[in-house]
């Protein structure tokens, strides 16, 4: 019964207006390595930056969080591996939710809340995702500021960076747009492995 039962998230991206969200259904037997390679699936993120979900206390005095462990020691909190912790340990049901910040640098702080706990479609491949508004900021954009700044110029044919502007984002970049069942989904241990191995 387990295998049949899919959990569906809302992913809300911080800090912008109008707000860019996901909706996807995920596996149970997910770990959180796997949901973050789902989350970057269909925000549109490219992986290029480190991660962590965090619970507890929100920004600050983080209480615990997952991702990739530092082994530096430099952190000031203990980081649990993504891939050893499943989902299930901390979405124990819907209403349940946590901060997924992608890119340190940029800080894009995403709520991830787990909206249902459902039975799986005969016929659906999983992770899918149903659901969704807004392109999501190009990488390396300067975080919320810097993505603002890049709307603005874009609005602007006169604006003496929009030219630099389109030429980094592409001329078919487009604020507005986004379609649910054009997400591709890779698959989290080709990444994993990708990123991990020698």
């Amino acid at each position: 019964m387990t295998n049949r039962v899919v959990y569906q998230f809302k992913i809300i991206l911080e800090d912008i207006n109008p707000t860019i969200w996901r909706r996807i259904q995920v596996p149970r037997s997910y770990t959180f390595w796997d949901l973050h390679v789902a989350i970057q699936d269909s925000m549109g993120w490219l992986d290029y930056h480190l991660h962590a979900f965090r619970f507890g206390k929100r920004k600050s005095n983080i209480s615990w969080e997952i991702g990739i462990p530092d082994d530096e020691g430099i952190g000031t909190v203990d980081t649990l591996p993504g891939w050893e912790v499943s989902i299930v340990d901390h979405f124990h049901e819907p209403g349940s939710s946590c901060i997924y910040e992608y890119d340190f640098g940029d800080g894009w702080t995403h709520e991830v809340l787990l909206e249902g706990i459902l039975l799986s479609e005969k016929g659906r491949r999983y992770p899918l995702c149903i659901g969704g508004e807004r392109a999501c900021p190009p990488e390396d954009c300067g975080g919320s500021p810097g993505y603002y700044r890049l709307l603005q110029v874009l609005s602007d044919h006169n604006d003496e960076e929009y030219e630099d502007m389109v030429e980094w984002v592409g001329k078919k970049f487009s604020p507005e747009k986004f379609v649910p069942n054009k997400v591709k989904f890779d698959n989290p241990g080709k990444r994993w492995d990708m990123a991990f191995s020698n």
